[in-house]
């Protein structure tokens, strides 16, 4: 009796991991769609901390963003404000952008394999002067 139960539970941790392993790869390869949708190189997501600082070029924020996010609590913040301004390189709103911060494992995919063309940061908007994302 405890020899097929315990066969099945290796079963079923077998069966979890390959799903586990399987969810993964289909996040990185969104974020590596992402990425080449935006000009930059898609092997950048398998870099730590090279695809944060990639991440914050797409959105044309300052690198030192990267070190804001390493602080606790202070980092959530800027990681939302990455977000959002990332759906809006995208062309899309910032609710998408709050779905990218609480949901990517689906909106992440909606972006990379969806209809969504990269604009440029901020969505590309130029403003008056010629400046391009004031933010």
């Amino acid at each position: 009796m405890e020899d097929s139960s315990s066969i099945i539970g290796g079963i079923v941790g077998i069966v979890f991991f390959i799903f586990y392993i399987g969810i993964i790869v289909f996040f990185i390869a969104a974020a590596w769609k992402v990425r080449t949708k935006a000009g930059k190189p898609g092997w950048s997501v398998l870099i730590p901390f090279y695809s944060t600082i990639v991440l914050l070029e797409i959105v044309n924020k300052p690198t030192i963003w990267f070190l804001y996010m390493m602080i606790p609590l202070v980092g959530i913040y800027f990681y939302a404000l990455t977000m959002i301004e990332l759906a809006k390189s995208f062309g899309k709103s910032d609710g998408f952008g709050i779905g990218l911060l609480l949901l990517p494992i689906v909106f992440y995919p909606m972006l990379a394999f969806g209809d969504a063309q990269f604009q440029g940061a901020g969505g590309g908007k130029v403003y008056d002067d010629g400046i391009l994302d004031r933010g």
